[in-house]
């Protein structure tokens, strides 16, 4: 059976991240870089330069007056937020030309676009701060399954109908019949984009959080999004036979399952345009 790595390496030439990702990473990662420093790579790209616009001009920040450029933008909503919106925005454009019968891309992004809001909402419930980079975490919590049907699309798929017939928690299954599991390959994927080591770490503990180390807080904080994801795309009649809920200390009491859904969906429908 092939290795994570193995997978990820076969669709390394397909799920590329784009220049402009590295570029503002270089940028945002270098002490002595100042905001024009970070506008100027922004306008190489007139695709991320006009959505970073559209959104600083958008309800979501609400400023009373018109944003019209690229530096004013950065300015206003900062580095790390710029940083963040090119990373949600190049891993979407990254996947955008991927076809598969066998699995719904939209409902896809749908999920990963709820279970990255409800990261930064657990982090910002938690009193952390910058909570907003716990958004990206959220967004490849399940991405380790856009290799695994790229690679090898009917094994992931049995391993999907055995795990719902079993009741079984579907990571197990993909360990057992495929060898590694969707948090693993994931980690593997963000690893070759050579992202943070917390986001790393993130994905691959996101089902055993005590395993994290170090970054044990962002590995709960994805797994607790996971599983709260994972309820709202639950029919209601059906039985939960996603990964248990393991609780976390410093998680708000009102972060339960079933508070999630009466807002769940309009929030997420509105919230895609940041991928959009």
């Amino acid at each position: 059976m092939p290795s994570a790595q193995e997978l990820v390496k076969s669709c390394s030439t397909v799920f590329t991240l784009p220049e402009i990702y590295f570029r503002v990473r270089a940028v945002v990662e270098n002490h002595d870089s100042t905001m024009e420093d970070l506008a100027k790579v922004l306008k190489i790209d007139p695709a991320i330069s006009a959505r970073l616009l559209r959104i600083v001009n958008s309800p979501f920040y609400g400023f009373p007056k018109q944003i019209d450029t690229i530096s004013r933008a950065v300015n206003l909503i900062g580095m790390q937020a710029v940083s963040d919106l090119v990373t949600a925005t190049t891993i979407g454009r990254t996947f955008s030309g991927m076809t598969t019968d066998l699995m719904d891309l939209s409902a896809y992004w749908r999920k990963s676009v709820l279970c990255a809001l409800m990261a930064a909402k657990i982090a910002k419930s938690c009193g952390i701060e910058d909570s907003e980079r716990f958004f990206i975490e959220g967004l490849l919590r399940d991405i380790g399954h856009l290799i695994l049907y790229q690679a090898i699309p009917k094994q992931a798929q049995a391993a999907l109908v055995e795990a719902n017939n079993l009741g079984s928690p579907l990571a197990e299954v993909e360990q057992a019949s495929i060898g590694a599991d969707y948090a693993e390959v994931g980690a593997e994927l963000i690893r070759s984009w050579e992202m943070p080591l917390q986001m790393e770490s993130a994905i691959r503990h996101q089902l055993s959080p005590s395993d994290a180390g170090e970054f044990t807080l962002h590995a709960s904080i994805v797994h607790l999004a996971g599983v709260l994801a994972d309820h709202a795309d639950l029919d209601p009649a059906k039985p939960s036979k996603h990964s248990p809920f393991m609780p976390m200390p410093s998680a708000p009491p009102d972060l339960n399952p079933r508070n999630l859904q009466p807002w769940s969906r309009p929030l997420t429908a509105n919230s895609m345009r940041r991928l959009n």
